[in-house]
């Protein structure tokens, strides 16, 4: 039951990162920059990705990282971030994409919680057949 609990909080973990990578998006959603070298990037747009940590441990390590790309190319002549050609930095951000990705953070809190209460339920009737039994 322990295990389960361990493998309950990873996967917590792996909630609040997905949720983080989602926040840091959305709020920056509007953050341009220039393609120019040395000129100020835009942000880049974030992701996360698990991995299994194996049968032995259970569970999964989840860490942020970019996106693959991380910022596109948009048309916005007037920022002061634009080239020659009117182009800029803009991130590589769906909302629709991170409101997804918001839901399956929320759904993964729901379930991983729900996996944390079973196995105490599971632990306390356990101690109460022993305490049964004396």
């Amino acid at each position: 039951m322990i295990k389960a609990i361990g493998i309950a909080l990873n996967g917590l973990n792996a909630a609040t990162q997905r949720a983080a990578a989602s926040a840091s998006n959305i709020a920056n959603i509007n953050t341009v920059g220039s393609l120019e070298e040395g000129g100020q990037p835009p942000y880049s747009a974030l992701t996360t990705v698990s991995k299994t940590l194996g049968p032995e441990t259970g569970g999964l390590r989840t860490d942020v990282v970019q996106k693959d790309p991380p910022f596109v190319p948009a048309f916005a002549p007037d920022s002061p971030f634009a080239n020659e050609e009117g182009v800029v930095g803009a991130p590589n951000v769906s909302l629709e994409e991170e409101i997804v990705q918001l839901k399956i953070a929320e759904l993964s809190y729901k379930a991983n919680i729900a996996t944390i209460k079973t196995a105490e339920d599971m632990s306390r009737e356990l101690l109460s057949l022993f305490d049964d039994e004396a």
